[in-house]
């Protein structure tokens, strides 16, 4: 008995889904959908590509002498100039060697001319004229070398920029080579980004002689930076595993707001002749593919897959799987099946992009 009850509930479910499923296909046939046409014509479109900003130079700041800082005269992120002091090393240790140094080049000196005027009365032989010679000229490499080291216990600005993080602090003890600080020159920033390869043979084809290439920054907040940028450099080889090419912008920085480290989005606007465009809404994906309902001429629809070759809001650029004349399905794409008969109103491409508000489903 219970297995009967089981068996005609089973049948009345089977039966109540097949009425569901035949009333939504009917409700779906006698509904009217709306259907367009691809648009096209010449447009322009921005492609963005993820960049990383950089100082036009950017360096690590290092002691070139061991010692106790003795002095900071900067700060973290200030502004300092050519030749400006930074840091100074205590000093006294490379004093002594200075003052040692001059006294015994000092008497070298006169030793050297000691031999020199008895050299000159032949009271001495060459040799040691050569040897007292050879002695001053030791004593003053050694001079010049002591000299050296005790300049090198003041860290300069080798160009004007920003000063970095400081890593270290009055009193510390610092070796030789040791970082203390880095500093950006900001004037200029180059920014990399990588295009791919047939994004690049692209450009390369529209081009016009050796014009440069002109683009503009995306900052992470959103917004462009206002001034434009101009690519300098291309990188030689593309990188196998990724399939890029890398290139290199300069952008002037007058103001300082770009620093080395941040992010953004370089944008080129590429001229698109002959642009094959439809509505973002009239597409759906699976498996990261893009499809539309393409309704033959039978009224039933077909689902094809597209290809998209560039981006703009509300609308995608179609680089292969339509024609010009095709009429693909607008609206509804959830309230039809593959291979369904529909009836359908047609609205020009040119009404149907001026109206433009919503996203693919």
């Amino acid at each position: 008995m219970v297995k009967k009850s089981l068996m005609y509930i089973n049948l009345c479910l089977i039966f109540l889904l097949a009425g569901c499923e035949s009333e939504k296909k009917e409700k779906a046939e006698a509904a009217s959908f709306s259907v367009t046409s691809p648009l096209v014509k010449d447009t322009l479109v921005n492609k963005d590509y993820v960049a990383q900003i950089r100082s036009i130079n950017h360096i690590e700041l290092r002691a070139q002498e061991k010692g106790y800082i003795q002095s900071i005269y900067v700060d973290e992120g200030q502004f300092v100039k050519k030749g400006q002091l930074m840091f100074k090393i205590m000093p006294n240790l490379y004093e002594s060697d200075v003052n040692r140094a001059k006294a015994e080049t000092k008497y070298a000196e006169i030793e050297y001319q000691n031999t020199k005027n008895l050299s000159d009365k032949n009271i001495v032989a060459p040799q040691e004229m050569a040897m007292a010679k050879a002695r001053y000229e030791k004593a003053q490499a050694e001079l010049s070398s002591m000299n050296t080291h005790l300049r090198f216990t003041e860290i300069r600005a080798p160009f004007t920029g920003i000063v970095g993080k400081l890593h270290v602090r009055k009193g510390s003890l610092v070796d030789e080579g040791e970082l203390v600080t880095e500093l950006s020159d900001n004037s200029k920033m180059w920014v990399y980004f990588n295009v791919p390869e047939a994004e690049y043979l692209n450009q390369m084809d529209a081009k016009k002689d050796n014009s440069p290439m002109h683009v503009r920054l995306r900052m992470a907040n959103g917004k462009e930076f206002t001034q434009d940028g101009v690519v300098e450099t291309i990188e030689s080889d593309f990188d196998n595993e990724t399939g890029n090419i890398a290139y290199r912008a300069t952008f002037p920085n007058p103001k300082g707001l770009l620093r080395y480290g941040e992010t953004g989005n370089i944008v080129i606007t590429s001229p698109y002749a002959n642009a094959m465009m439809i509505p973002q809404k009239a597409t759906f994906e699976e498996l990261e593919k893009k499809y539309v309902y393409v309704i033959g001429k039978d009224g039933k629809v077909h689902a094809r897959e597209i290809k998209v070759a560039a981006e703009l809001p509300h609308i995608y650029v179609v680089a292969s799987g339509l024609a010009k004349d095709d009429r693909i399905l607008l609206e509804g794409l959830r309230m039809v099946q593959e291979n369904q008969k529909i009836s359908s109103k047609y609205q020009k491409p040119e009404k149907v992009m001026s109206n433009l508000d919503l996203y693919a489903e």
